[in-house]
């Protein structure tokens, strides 16, 4: 018992190694081909970045232009009533 068990655990440890060696290398070719994806991703959203980028300039500068026309909307009718006002305290 005292030789067949150190060979036996020695054969196994072996097995072990050879198997998480082999493991490593595959694991080694999977996360090269998910950098590569990775490395893909970053290239097309980077040039989507320019797109996105004119997009909300475009939105920005419609929501001022809107804003400086209800700005003005609010004080022309702030304006009338506040005509009608004056008048009334006149009479």
């Amino acid at each position: 018992m005292n030789e067949i068990l150190p060979v036996i655990l020695g054969i196994l440890g072996s097995i072990l190694l050879i198997v998480l060696i082999i493991l490593v290398i595959k694991l080694m070719f999977t996360l090269r081909r998910i950098d590569k994806v990775i490395d893909d991703y970053n290239d097309k959203s980077s040039k989507l970045n320019g797109l996105f980028d004119l997009i909300d300039s475009t939105t920005d500068t419609i929501s001022s232009i809107g804003d400086k026309l209800v700005t003005s909307l609010v004080s022309g009718i702030a304006s009338l009533f506040t005509r009608k006002k004056k008048e009334a305290e006149d009479e």
